[in-house]
């Protein structure tokens, strides 16, 4: 990767983006948080954000999911993170890879909304960053230092991780 080459990150929404409504006591939409975390992480690298939808992903329908491939496709960046949410990030990285796009996408996202303080995704930001600059044309998902091809891993609930699918 050459040091101008910009990476497109793309947001979605998911837990990653989610703010806290205290008098509701409900979690919501309002704004996405990643300029503040680049900024947070002193983020030296290129980016182009875009936000496509703030959806809680296991709203994001069929449609939703051939937005996200739209705009992937539509990207002239090579490098492309998207931030997602975790429940159905895998269904999304299994759409992505299946168009096979002559680019490396990286799919990330949070256990915790980056608005309590304690979140995994500043973590998960810049290892899906990283990642990108790193790795051969494909679809991957970045969580928590791991990196998975897309369509060989999955969302284990019952430990709160991902891990391999062999």
């Amino acid at each position: 990767m050459t040091g101008d080459e910009k990476i497109r990150i793309l947001i979605t929404g998911g837990t990653f983006d989610k703010d806290y409504d205290e008098i509701g006591g409900k979690l919501f939409f309002q704004d996405t948080h990643i300029h503040e975390m680049l900024k947070l992480g002193r983020c030296r690298v290129p980016v182009e954000v875009r936000t496509i939808m703030m959806v809680d992903s296991l709203d994001m329908t069929a449609q939703d999911r051939e937005l996200i491939l739209s705009n992937c496709r539509q990207a002239p960046e090579r490098r492309i993170v998207i931030t997602h949410g975790t429940d159905t990030m895998t269904e999304t990285g299994e759409v992505l890879a299946a168009a096979a796009l002559d680019k490396i996408i990286v799919l990330t996202g949070a256990m915790v909304p980056y608005a309590f303080g304690s979140s995994d995704g500043l973590f998960n930001l810049g290892s899906a960053l990283s990642f990108a600059q790193s790795l051969p044309k494909g679809v991957y998902l970045a969580m928590n230092g791991r990196c998975f091809e897309a369509g060989k891993v999955r969302k284990n609930r019952g430990l709160g991780v991902f891990e391999a699918v062999t």
